[in-house]
């Protein structure tokens, strides 16, 4: 057995009850068929094409000698660097693939103009980039690839010796790459792009960058029997049901990862759960969980625990109401793909489509298009300034005063999105600030990194269950970078792309905080003591 799954509790009885109906109704083999049927007529036409996955292993293999040799034709050439520009599910899952090899990659998954020009200035003479965007037309992703095309030329470097592009066939970036000259790897285009770990789109940036993906597609191949048998030790047919069966509904799912043998595995398991499930106000949030993150000690009865682990030995003895899975990699990203739509069948949803994401890019794209003067402060404290839904910031006049009265909408069965629109590798400890609201809120609190979680966990931001309470946290610094024959910034993007889920999220009836920190090196510890 090359992947393990043990429940107890809720969990447990959820699948003595609902695996052998799933058995029954043959849904693993039909899952491994491509039966688009599965998850109802209004589901068909969208599942028809996106069960590529299934597949991954063997339409990957003939990548891997092709990746190959490109790598060694750049380390030959003196580059040793790797950057890929990407957003969602074409960042997420190389990300936790390279981290957990212990491999470098620089994942520019961010529109922050600071961020951006930290990329730029690290090893530019010596970087390839890899630009993969499943549509070819992601504008975030458009936006890297021009200001990395302008700094190599301006180094008197050919981008077209540089930069590398993964797109799936037919997209706009595949034929506007190929026309200039780019090296481009075509993807399976019958994939969704949060299905996508073990295609092109996690596979030519991880193995650029030095991962064995022979071991990656050998780990996943290991478990592919076992996921496709009808049969009630399907661990695929397990955790779907133990995630998704519970009756009542856990719908809040903590995903604790050990940080050894898998690192960040819960981002990526994250953006696949909540995209997947979070729609007709339907949905299965994630939280990504720290071992002694507040939430385990309060026994939430809406929370389920699912603990990644590295030793069999230790799915023995399951904590009482928790989850236990261990495996290597591959085997995990293909078992959480498998139980994610099965899921997705329990819950009655369609798992492959993504209504609401759009909403939050027409959004922003109209106020890059038509800029207007950015409402004013309801208040400001240092300079922090202040805005939010009126119910929310109308009676405060302090940053404690006003998380008090953003945290006084939360239900019983509510959740907070603390949405940080900063450069994630300068300001690490901005994620400190779950943990506080966490343990203050008593109640599941997730972190996203903006703009990267639009392409993720925003889908359940606005189809799912509406019981989430919003706090964007927008680091507002004077650098800013002009995008290449754009009439935008960088730092006017990112401004857009806040106040577009904002008041898409307004407009959906959530209460929203939003907290523009122009200094944040000054700033910071002012809104960590206002957390409480």
């Amino acid at each position: 057995m090359s992947v393990k799954v043990a429940v107890s509790g809720a969990a447990a009885h959820a699948v003595d009850r609902v695996v052998p109906q799933l058995v029954s109704d043959l849904v693993a083999s039909r899952i491994t068929g491509g039966d688009p049927t599965l998850w109802g007529p209004e589901a068909e036409e969208e599942s028809a094409k996106r069960l590529g996955w299934v597949e991954a292993v063997s339409v990957g293999r003939p990548l891997v000698d092709d990746i190959y040799a490109l790598r060694d034709k750049l380390r030959a050439d003196g580059i040793d660097h790797f950057v890929l520009g990407g957003m969602g599910g074409s960042s997420l899952a190389p990300e936790v693939i390279t981290r957990t090899y212990g491999v470098e990659l620089t994942v520019l998954d961010s529109t922050d103009p600071a961020q951006v020009l930290s990329a730029l200035g690290d090893r530019l003479a010596t970087t390839a980039v890899v630009i993969s965007s499943k549509s070819g037309s992601t504008l975030e992703t458009d936006s890297q690839k021009r200001i990395y095309e302008k700094y190599f030329t301006d180094a008197g470097i050919d981008p077209r010796e540089r930069i590398v592009v993964v797109t799936d066939p037919g997209s706009p970036l595949d034929s506007a790459a190929r026309a200039a000259g780019y090296r481009v790897f075509t993807a399976d285009p019958n994939v969704g792009g949060r299905y996508s770990a073990l295609t092109a789109f996690g596979l030519v940036p991880s193995g650029l960058a030095g991962v064995d993906l022979d071991g990656l597609l050998d780990e996943a191949e290991a478990v592919m029997v076992e996921l496709a048998v009808d049969d009630h030790h399907n661990p695929g047919l397990i955790l779907g049901a133990a995630i998704a069966g519970t009756d009542p509904l856990k719908d809040k799912l903590g995903i604790v990862a050990d940080g050894t043998h898998i690192v960040g595995f819960g981002d990526w398991a994250e953006q696949l759960i909540a995209e997947s499930t979070g729609k007709l106000g339907k949905g299965i949030l994630p939280v990504v969980l720290r071992p002694d993150s507040p939430e385990i000690a309060e026994n939430l009865d809406d929370l389920q625990v699912v603990r990644l682990v590295g030793d069999w030995d230790d799915t023995k003895s399951v904590i009482d109401g928790e989850i236990e899975i261990a495996g290597s990699l591959g085997a995990q990203l293909l078992l959480w793909e498998y139980a994610t739509v099965v899921a997705g069948r329990i819950l009655g949803i369609n798992p492959f489509d993504q209504p609401d994401v759009e909403a939050a890019k027409v959004a922003a794209r109209d106020l890059i298009d038509n800029p207007t003067a950015l409402q004013a402060p309801t208040f400001t404290v240092g300079d922090i300034d202040v805005r939010g839904s009126d119910e929310v910031v109308a009676d405060s006049s302090d940053l404690a005063g006003v998380i008090s009265s953003l945290l006084s909408y939360l239900d019983d069965d509510g959740y907070v999105a603390i949405q940080a629109y900063a450069d994630r590798v300068a300001y690490p400890e901005l994620a400190e600030l779950r943990e506080r609201i966490a343990a203050r809120a008593k109640r599941p609190v997730t972190f996203g990194w903006g703009p990267r979680f639009l392409h993720s966990t925003g889908q359940f931001h606005k189809g799912g269950p509406a019981v989430g309470v919003f706090l964007q946290i927008i680091a507002a610094d004077e650098i800013d970078l002009q995008i290449p024959d754009r009439p935008f910034t960088f730092g006017q993007f990112i401004r857009a792309q806040a106040a577009g889920d904002a008041s898409v999220l307004a407009e959906h009836g959530r209460p929203v905080l939003s907290l523009t920190v122009p200094n944040p090196k000054v700033s910071l510890p002012l809104l960590l003591d206002a957390m409480g």
